[in-house]
């Protein structure tokens, strides 16, 4: 299992180990690649990308909007993987609790909405044992689920 997991700013050092990321092959399909993730956090404003570190070697990758659909307070996780090699080691598990303690101590927070391909039953399973719960599907066909800030449940990692 994984010791030490942190979440680090993608940097001009650092992006080349994030962008050759892989998924399995059944896995492909649910996620856009790391590569067009960070090229669009170059061109969007609001996007913040973050490195998933396990023992201080790049392990995963995330990216987040602080003003999804525009609105303030609304945060939209639009990417969140773990690298292939580096699954099943429960790395994941402790980079979200990372990532909504981050999202959580934000001022504004009212709203965190995170994304995933209807049918990704893993994705479903993950995501609902952090109190995010389905609330709609989006324009392009995408399960959106949601959670409040405010009704957080304590974490175990």
């Amino acid at each position: 299992m994984a010791s030490s997991v942190t979440l680090q700013d993608i940097t001009i050092d650092n992006f080349e180990s994030f962008m050759d990321m892989e998924l399995p092959e059944h896995q492909r399909d649910y996620l856009d690649s790391n590569a067009y993730s960070i090229a669009q956090s170059r061109f969007y404003d609001d996007f913040v990308t973050r490195g998933i570190y396990c023992d201080g070697e790049p392990a995963g990758f995330l990216l987040y909007d602080v003003r999804a659909e525009d609105v303030d307070g609304l945060y939209g996780i639009y990417r969140f993987m773990v690298d292939f090699p580096q699954q099943g080691k429960g790395i994941g598990r402790k980079a979200m609790a990372l990532l909504l303690d981050e999202l959580h101590s934000k001022p504004d927070v009212h709203r965190i909405i995170i994304y995933y391909k209807p049918g990704n039953a893993v994705a479903q399973a993950f995501y609902r044992s952090f109190g995010f719960r389905e609330c709609g599907i989006d324009d392009n066909g995408e399960m959106i689920a949601e959670i409040i800030p405010s009704r957080l449940p304590d974490q175990q990692v």
